[in-house]
């Protein structure tokens, strides 16, 4: 890899058997079309409320039509009943830094393996109900995933689409492709806009010029930019008009952080020392209380700047129990699996540095939500290659809890503050009489245990449940490469 940046881009239903539909089985769907009543289940809403228990649920065909106290909801007489007793509800996860690809395991440079088999289900059967592609490395790919998810052909979940990544030349990951100049940017936001897409991702060798053509372009367009940046300083690109920064700035260690920085140039495309160097002086030497930080998370909030958390892709495989370790060997294939458990002393290294940024990134996290900013959540299944697509999702969430936010402050986060971002709140991201059926039924009572984020039943999405083990057994011994 060129750079540390790269190994954090890269470390449905499509069809699990070639030849097959890729419409869901039978045992997949189990709720379609119907009135389904959810009764005495705790809720957590998505609002940031605390937790409701002995609640119910009333879902008709796509809309929720009632919820709350279990004693005083009328349950329709033909609806179909589900005992929730010992079990908690919560909104679909609203994912803001989405892939549908996985990094090539074998060594050599960053190259992305698409997911279109795997990664909707595992999305889904996750709790994943709408998902932002926070850069694709196959657009058209992509584009024809969320046409044959409308269209009810695929699985998976609902996609925002982002473009393809604004990289300056050279790129970071050999097949990006290097911005030109900055009508270069401006033709590529047009390009995409046209066929859909309907936000954009900059990377961390964008030009200053480059980026603030694509933010220009985009925002005449009607589109927003999002950026996991490094050439540009997070407070220069704020004032250029960036709308959403990726992972913060101990993990996309913001430019501006680099005390031998030099203007439209990432350090770390020096070569993998030198990010390590750069990451690891941020990282040991910058406290999130540190005054430059301070000042960055007041402009954040005075410009209104989100953030996205991406927790999970930073502890990798770092300290995963031993349960999370066979849930995950039972998905990945075999090859994956043996690649990814070569222990080498680079992988350490970079392990032991990660976590440290991970630290100092769940206190700026703090500070940017007591200070009024919109936090966001997403898994970017890439890094070490443990983090995969809707796991990924489940782990941000507790790892939110272990940077000290309360589990429905955690459950916000992953939720209605991503709807909120992408201007859909009145419809999604918390379970509000009148907006759209995207839940999940757990097993276990998460306002006790955030835990039980692990374990789905099932996941509706506009209305239609979908068996969480029956996705998972789809795709099993196949994530990696499918």
């Amino acid at each position: 890899m060129r750079y540390l940046a790269a190994s954090l881009l890269l470390a449905s239903a499509a069809i699990p058997a070639a030849g097959q539909s890729g419409a869901p089985s039978p045992e997949i769907v189990t709720e379609a079309g119907k009135v389904v009543a959810i009764t005495h289940v705790t809720v957590v809403d998505g609002t940031g409320a605390a937790a409701r228990s002995d609640q119910t649920v009333i879902l008709d065909h796509s809309r929720i039509v009632a919820s709350g106290a279990a004693d005083r909801v009328k349950i329709p007489d033909d609806a179909q009943l589900i005992d929730g007793r010992g079990k908690s509800l919560i909104p679909g996860l609203v994912g803001m830094h989405e892939h549908m690809f996985y990094a090539s395991p074998v060594a050599g440079p960053p190259i992305a393996i698409e997911q279109f088999v795997t990664a909707p289900r595992l999305y889904l059967a996750s709790g994943v109900t709408t998902a932002r592609t926070a850069g694709s490395m196959d657009p058209y790919g992509d584009l024809e995933l969320k046409r044959g998810i409308e269209a009810k052909r695929f699985v998976g979940p609902d996609l925002e689409l982002s473009t393809p990544y604004l990289e300056g030349s050279p790129p970071a990951v050999p097949t990006m492709h290097g911005l030109t100049n900055s009508d270069d940017a401006r033709r590529l936001v047009r390009y995409w806009r046209d066929l859909g897409f309907t936000s954009v991702k900059a990377y961390a060798d964008i030009t200053t010029d480059e980026l603030a053509a694509g933010i220009d372009e985009a925002h005449r367009l009607g589109m927003k930019v999002t950026g996991h940046l490094c050439s540009v300083g997070y407070q220069q690109a704020m004032a250029l008009g960036i709308d959403n920064f990726e992972h913060g700035p101990f993990v996309s260690p913001d430019g501006d952080l680099d005390s031998a920085r030099k203007p439209d140039l990432c350090r770390r495309s020096e070569g993998p020392q030198t990010g390590r160097a750069v990451l690891g002086q941020i990282a040991t030497n910058v406290s999130p209380d540190a005054a430059e930080v301070r000042a960055l998370v007041q402009t954040m909030v005075r410009r209104r700047v989100a953030l996205t958390s991406t927790l999970a892709v930073l502890e990798g495989g770092t300290g995963m129990s031993a349960s999370r370790r066979a849930r995950l060997q039972g998905l990945l294939h075999p090859a994956v699996w043996d690649y990814l458990n070569q222990a080498s002393p680079e992988r350490a290294a970079r392990g032991a540095l990660f976590s440290q940024a991970m630290r100092k990134e769940m206190a700026f996290e703090r500070a940017f939500v007591k200070a009024g900013g919109l936090l966001m959540a997403g898994c970017d299944p890439t890094g070490d290659g443990f983090t995969v697509a809707g796991l990924g999702d489940q782990r941000n969430v507790e790892l939110l809890v272990d940077a000290g936010f309360s589990v429905p402050a955690a459950i916000r986060i992953a939720t209605l503050n991503g709807a909120i971002f992408e201007g859909k709140a009145t419809n999604l991201g918390s379970i509000e009489v009148g907006k759209q059926a995207d839940l999940v039924l757990l097993n276990g009572d998460i306002s006790r245990d955030v835990t039980a984020i692990e374990t789905p039943r099932t996941v509706f999405k506009a209305g239609v449940g979908f068996d969480s083990a029956a996705l998972y057994k789809s795709v099993a011994g196949q994530v990696g490469l499918h």
